[in-house]
Formats: C-alpha cells, sequence, structure tokens
C-alpha cells in the first residue's frame, strides 16, 4: 500500500502545475493533502473521482486559508473531521480515515512564523494533539498521523541550525516536543530507514533555496510503534515540484 502526504500550498494553484498528471503516475492509493486552500466547489472533483478517488474534503472556515483533504482509493470505514476543538477545527486541520488495520489522518499543525500570537497557539496545538492522539491510541493503537508538522525536529533536518536556532519551526520548545512526541510511540518513518543528511520537504521560494537545497524537513509520516512490522519504505520525492514542499511516501507491506 501505498500512502502519500503533500502539502499543495493551494490545490488549483498545484493543479494548474501539472498535479493530476503526476497523480496519475505515481498512483498512491491514499493521498492527504494539506493547504488545499480552497472550498470543494472551487474545483472539478469528477478530475480525481475519475481516477478512482473518493475526496473527503476539509476546507477552513477561511476562505483560501489552510485545510486539509484525504484522496482514497481504499473505502474508509468512518471518517471523522476534525478533533472536536473549534479553534483548530475552524482552520481545518485534521482529518482522519479509519480504515480495516489502521487510521490515517492528514494534518496541517500551525505555523508560527508571523508572530507571537500564532506561536503561542502553535504550542497549544501541540500540546492539545498530544492529548488527542492518546485518546485516539486508546481506540485505534495503529494509527499514521502524516502532515506538515512545521518543526524540524532535528540539526540534521534544516540546512542552517546555527542560523535557524531561533526561528519558528526549530526552536527549542517545539524541538523538545517532537522528542516526547516521539518517545510517545510514534516513528518517524523517513528516518527509520533513512539518516542522510540534506533531506528536506520545503524550501522557501527566497534566494533560489530550492535549487541550492537549502530546505526543511518539515512533512513526516509519523507511525505508532504498533505498524511498524508493516513499514516498508518511506522516502521524499524533491523533484515534484507544484508547491514549496515536496510529496512524501509511506510504504506499507
Amino acid at each position: 500500500m501505498k500512502i502519500i502526504s503533500y502539502n499543495v500550498n493551494g490545490i488549483r494553484a498545484a493543479m494548474n502545475k501539472g498535479f493530476v498528471e503526476w497523480l496519475v503516475s505515481e498512483n498512491p492509493d491514499i493521498i492527504g493533502l494539506q493547504e488545499i486552500k480552497a472550498e470543494l466547489s472551487q474545483i472539478n472533483p469528477a478530475v480525481f473521482e475519475d481516477l478512482g478517488y473518493t475526496i473527503y474534503w476539509y476546507p477552513a472556515v477561511k476562505k483560501g486559508y489552510s485545510g486539509v483533504a484525504i484522496l482514497t482509493k481504499i473505502k474508509p470505514k468512518s471518517v471523522k473531521y476534525g478533533m472536536g476543538i473549534s479553534k483548530y477545527d475552524d482552520e481545518g486541520r485534521m482529518l482522519q480515515a479509519n480504515f480495516d488495520g489502521f487510521s490515517f489522518i492528514s494534518a496541517y499543525f500551525p505555523s508560527g512564523t508571523t508572530g507571537d500570537v500564532r506561536q503561542g497557539f502553535k504550542y497549544k496545538f501541540l500540546d492539545d494533539v498530544s492529548g488527542y492522539m492518546l485518546d485516539l491510541r486508546k481506540e485505534n493503537p495503529k494509527l499514521i498521523l502524516s502532515g506538515d508538522y512545521n518543526i524540524c525536529h532535528k540539526a540534521i533536518d534544516i540546512h542552517n541550525p546555527v542560523s535557524n536556532k531561533n526561528s519558528s519551526g526549530f526552536l527549542p520548545e517545539e524541538r523538545a516536543w517532537m522528542d516526547k512526541f516521539t518517545a510517545s510511540g510514534f516513528i518517524d518513518s523517513f528516518r527509520y530507514f533513512n539518516e542522510d543528511p540534506q533531506q528536506y520537504t520545503w524550501w522557501s521560494y527566497r534566494a533560489g533555496s530550492r535549487a541550492k537545497n537549502l530546505g526543511w524537513r518539515i512533512d513526516y509520516h509519523m507511525v505508532t510503534n504498533e505498524l511498524q512490522n508493516k513499514l516498508k519504505s518511506a522516502v521524499i520525492l524533491p523533484d515534484v515540484i507544484h508547491s514549496d514542499h515536496c510529496p512524501i511516501v509511506l510504504e506499507l507491506i
């Protein structure tokens, strides 16, 4: 089974850059999208349905902002929209599809780059999502929490850890949260297979960052320990360009 997570930074813009054609060739069983930035009525859903995907769409209340989606060729048993916390759900940050054997979540964690207020919002989200995942694992211990976490976990995950030590996304408190989260029983699937440096999933649009590979690894397939024996591979696709992020791929046995 092939599962992809991709922050498309606007699904309409990505579709104009060849996203659908790429999806046909890549052919994942499930793809979780973040930052869709559109209502379903603003795209032609038949484009995806004709490829065999069922669409689950969870946009933010604010138009043109945030939002997540799941496209799947495997019919889920059930789907849950949001976390049950309105300040996050209004921003369309989490969508869960429950399948036989596991649950898949497409998640878009807040960014704190616009200032202290949003950084505080991000910290509160991190606290709340930890508790939420703990509760979910009681119901179904086999979870895949995929998406844009807006955090680089370790120095290997960012192009210049020294100059970025005070940057949102690489702050000590955020990295400490990732330490605790993984210690609680979540596997960073990419690092499970690959310990190489200079492996990134997001690049600034400024100063030719992508061409120079001056990036950050902030997109993850986090998998609970109970699924460890199902892990087959996890890769990053940096040469796929429809967004300032790139897709990440998880394969399960």
